[in-house]
């Protein structure tokens, strides 16, 4: 699979396609808020019907490439499984306890995340820059934490879940960056669809959530969530992951808060409070410094 700077494949289609899954996934906050189910019955669902309807094309397109898995390809799309899951149980749930505005613009302050896993696991530079973005980063989420203070305990809760549901997403990228450098985009996908959407039934059983009897527009809304955000957005994200580093996905995927809290003011009239607009520019000033050197590094070799 080429890279998106070699002769078989040009920056159009590939950031193309970057812009495509950054706008389905915005819709995700908005859809969820809309669907009255349990947070682990929506990721459920989310996932379970994108992985019955991509597991049948992994097979048929992607067969050989899937019965040729090494050892180690496995337990890293075992890992992307289960930061996939942890991502979407904690997001999902934090919606219910935070504004949708606090929600996703923590949740997508993940590229921080991601540039400490890449220095780390990839070894790749940590400059001051870095490091001075970083802290402004976390500035910008105790601003959030403040101002949602004021509005209980349960908004400050809410934010708590976010955040756990952004390192979960950072692991994700971090591992899928991996992978499909040498993978085919749906021998990755349909796989790692399935084992996060397996953790999450199982959970959802050994808990006790209900996973039916909900109204016919929920049952809609859980549709459409699998159709738009999971198999436009974050497919088409995992296929920008062949071909750029996961800090530019990551990056990209900035610009999430912006779609979601226009949809969330518009559709729920969800007004945004100061202090997550506030917030949420020191994150986006933070996570722009840290990762600025890392945009003019060039993706690791291929394997």
């Amino acid at each position: 699979m080429s890279d998106a700077r070699s002769p078989g494949l040009g920056p159009v289609p590939v950031y193309g396609g970057l812009a495509l899954g950054v706008t389905a996934v915005s819709a995700a906050a908005v859809i969820i808020r809309l669907a009255d189910a349990p947070a682990l019955a929506v990721a459920s669902y989310r996932l379970g019907i994108a992985a019955v309807l991509l597991l049948p094309l992994g097979l048929a397109i992607d067969r050989s490439r899937l019965l040729a898995l090494s050892g180690r390809e496995m337990l890293l799309m075992g890992a992307s499984a289960l930061c996939l899951a942890f991502h979407f149980a904690f997001w999902i749930a934090s919606l219910s306890h935070t504004s949708v505005a606090s929600s996703v613009v923590i949740v997508t302050a993940n590229p921080i995340m991601v540039a400490i896993a890449a220095h780390v696991l990839l070894r790749e530079s940590l400059t001051r820059l870095t490091a001075a973005g970083i802290g402004l980063g976390l500035a910008g989420g105790v601003v959030i934490a403040v101002g949602d203070w004021d509005l209980g305990d349960r908004r400050l809760y809410g934010d708590g879940l976010a955040l756990l549901g952004a390192a979960g997403v950072a692991g994700y990228y971090i591992i899928g960056r991996d992978l499909r450098r040498s993978m085919p985009v749906l021998a990755y996908v349909a796989p790692v669809y399935g084992l996060a959407a397996v953790m999450l039934l199982t959970t959802s059983g050994v808990g006790g959530v209900a996973l039916a009897g909900f109204s016919s527009e929920t049952y809609l809304y859980l549709t459409l969530l699998a159709l738009v955000p999971q198999l436009l957005g974050h497919s088409s994200l995992n296929w920008a992951l062949g071909h750029l580093p996961a800090t530019l996905v990551a990056v990209a995927v900035m610009a999430e808060p912006v779609g979601a809290t226009v949809l969330a003011w518009a559709v729920l009239d969800q007004t945004p409070p100061v202090t997550a607009v506030a917030g949420g520019a020191l994150i986006l000033v933070g996570v722009y410094l840290a990762l600025r050197s890392q945009r003019r590094t060039p993706p690791l070799p291929r394997r």
